[in-house]
């Protein structure tokens, strides 16, 4: 919606070794592996150096970042830019935006959105989603 709404560029983080697409299994290998901070690999990242804003989306995992967002904020240059989370959830969104400050302190962390779901369904209404956009 973001980048139908304002045409920013648009790049995905995501592991080198893809994740398994059955929920259980996922779920049953990585949720040990949260508590440890761990990083994964990840996929190169285009060059971010003349950008000055950096709008990061996050599903919420065990309440935190997931461990590719993880990787990106420890090996990324971000000093000195500002950082305007998202999360997705379908639950409680725990220390997620805490912890996107514990690996940026030198960025500006701004404007956070929780966006929770219920089940399938959007539990933010459109227009806060809508307003939020607009006011990137």
């Amino acid at each position: 919606m973001i980048h139908d709404k304002k045409g920013y560029d648009l790049v995905e983080i995501k592991p080198v070794v893809p994740y398994t697409s059955d929920y259980q299994k996922l779920v049953d290998e990585e949720e040990g592996k949260m508590h440890q901070e761990e990083v994964v690999e990840i996929a190169p990242i285009p060059d971010l150096s003349s950008y000055d804003k950096i709008i990061l989306g996050t599903p919420v995992w065990w309440y935190t970042i997931t461990p590719p967002i993880r990787t990106f904020l420890k090996e990324e240059e971000l000093v000195g830019k500002t950082i305007v989370p998202f999360a997705t959830n379908g639950g409680w969104i725990g220390t997620t935006f805490q912890d996107i400050q514990k690996y940026v302190p030198n960025s500006v962390v701004e404007n956070p959105l929780n966006i929770p779901f219920n089940g399938d369904h959007l539990a933010l209404s459109e227009d806060e989603l809508n307003n939020w956009i607009e006011k990137l």
